[in-house]
């Protein structure tokens, strides 16, 4: 494990754009809330690379190989995985880039439980 410093602000970043995602939420603007809840998701995961490898990935799909990586060589990794994957899939695909927000009731809580994801990804770095 390689721990860095530099994965503090990352991980700062993650929680203002959590506490953003809940203020367009309550402000009723579903769309922005899940773009912002899913950028947290990603900049948490980054700052645990960072953490763990000491490599900043820049690019989703980088972002994305390297988690996978992290899980295969450690199981505890393993419970973000399948989070990771809906909130990229559901918040940041459906929801803000194609406006479906079938399943209001789902997108919101993936939106507000973006915390617990960025407090495992803290724990695990």
């Amino acid at each position: 494990m390689v721990a860095t410093p530099q994965a503090a602000p990352i991980f700062a970043d993650a929680w203002y754009l959590y506490s953003s995602a809940l203020q367009r939420l309550e402000a009723g603007d579903v769309r922005d809330a899940a773009e912002k809840a899913w950028a947290a998701t990603l900049r948490s995961t980054v700052a645990l690379i960072l953490s763990r490898t000491g490599e900043e990935a820049e690019k989703t799909p980088v972002v994305s190989r390297l988690l996978d990586q992290l899980a295969i060589d450690d199981n505890r990794v393993k419970t973000l995985v399948g989070r990771y994957y809906s909130r990229q899939t559901r918040l940041h695909g459906d929801c803000f880039y194609t406006g479906i927000t079938d399943g209001l009731e789902e997108i919101q809580r993936r939106i507000r439980e973006t915390n617990l994801y960025i407090r495992d990804a803290e724990s695990l770095a």
